[in-house]
């Protein structure tokens, strides 16, 4: 059983900045791609960032130089540092981790959390 936990997100001002982190636990043998993604009202699940097993990452356009996912593995945490946060940036945001155990290979999902942008 592999569960991933969601913390930092809240209200951050426009032009603030905040960070995401995920972090799992279980008999992990090893955590391969890793995403975020986020939900905001009304509007499908989007990719924003997304970091290969080796290291490459991808980017919505609209997080692109802004946005920052990196992971550290010792600690089987991916984090999104977010930058310049905008209103349209408020979502639910998700971590999504491809990860191998004794008998699965498979993606989990956090369990969401919300970030607002707000003055």
């Amino acid at each position: 059983q592999v569960q991933l936990v969601e913390s930092g997100g809240g209200l951050v001002q426009p032009g603030g900045s905040a960070r995401l982190s995920c972090v799992a636990s279980g008999r992990i043998l090893s955590i391969n791609a890793v995403g975020w993604y986020r939900q905001a009202p009304g509007k499908q699940r989007e990719l924003v960032a997304s970091m290969l097993g080796g290291g490459g990452t991808n980017y919505a356009d609209s997080v692109k130089g802004r946005f920052t996912i990196s992971r550290d593995i010792a600690k089987n945490t991916v984090y999104l540092h977010m930058n310049s946060l905008k209103p349209e940036d408020a979502a639910v945001y998700y971590c999504n981790l491809n990860v191998r155990t004794a008998g699965y290979n498979g993606a989990y999902w956090g369990q969401g959390i919300q970030v607002t942008v707000s003055s």
